[in-house]
């Protein structure tokens, strides 16, 4: 995928945060031109054709604000560097705890062309309404392990077979990046106004065993420029959840 498509998604995506205010405005622009989740999202085999996404721990809503972006842009658009139709969402959910998340998002999306809803919420808790792909990205480490575990239960009971479940967390077993990825998450946590966090990690193999134990098979996905020893998880429904 071409550098100038990329530029234009995240002009795109960044832009309906304008009427948030300069703070909300400049970290999606941030966020969207630095995260390399972004542009792997985009690559093909990830995210199905077409699905209705449910994001807990959503944020501001960038997900949404992306994949809008990219539902603009022609499939096999050689001029552009992509050889195959982007992801089209059909529907949005976000989850955040963060209530000025929520309410940044709620701005920047009220104009969205498809259903969107958006719940300040606690995402171990809060109602998971039916979704093709759930994601959950740097936030799971913020619960204690038993919550970690009951959350992915419930949203492999919640999944339908074809359904996907979608993570990024950190490798507990890659030794300094980790320790300085732990470092930069608790330092933005203190920045949004709440105390020095107690984090709950794993390594990338045992976040995989456990999403093998609750009926998932695993694949981790490359995402290149990614540092902080973080790994994106793809986990697909493969038998019953265990109750």
């Amino acid at each position: 995928m071409k550098a100038a498509l990329l530029h234009r998604l995240v002009d795109q995506a960044s832009a309906p945060y304008r009427p948030a205010g300069p703070w909300a405005w400049h970290f999606a622009r941030g966020k969207l031109k630095g995260d390399p989740l972004f542009p792997a999202l985009l690559e093909p085999g990830l995210l199905p054709a077409a699905g209705r996404y449910l994001d807990l721990g959503c944020g501001q809503g960038l997900l949404a604000s992306w994949l809008l972006a990219a539902a603009g842009t022609p499939p096999h658009s050689p001029a552009a560097g992509v050889a195959h139709p982007l992801p089209r969402m059909l529907a949005y959910h976000g989850v955040d705890m963060q209530a000025h998340s929520i309410a940044h998002a709620r701005q920047a999306l009220a104009g969205s062309p498809l259903p969107v809803k958006l719940e300040a919420d606690d995402m171990c808790a809060a109602a998971l309404p039916p979704a093709d792909v759930v994601t959950l990205f740097d936030v799971l480490h913020y619960v204690p392990p038993a919550a970690q575990e009951a959350l992915l239960h419930r949203i492999r009971t919640a999944l339908p077979g074809d359904g996907r479940l979608l993570m990024r967390v950190g490798d507990a077993a890659a030794g300094l990046p980790h320790h300085l990825s732990r470092l930069v998450d608790s330092l933005v946590v203190l920045g949004h106004g709440g105390g020095w966090p107690r984090l709950h990690c794993r390594s990338a193999a045992g976040w995989c065993a456990l999403l093998r134990e609750l009926g998932f098979s695993t694949e981790i996905r490359d995402m290149p420029g990614a540092g902080f020893a973080n790994v994106l998880i793809l986990a697909r429904p493969t038998s019953n959840p265990t109750s």
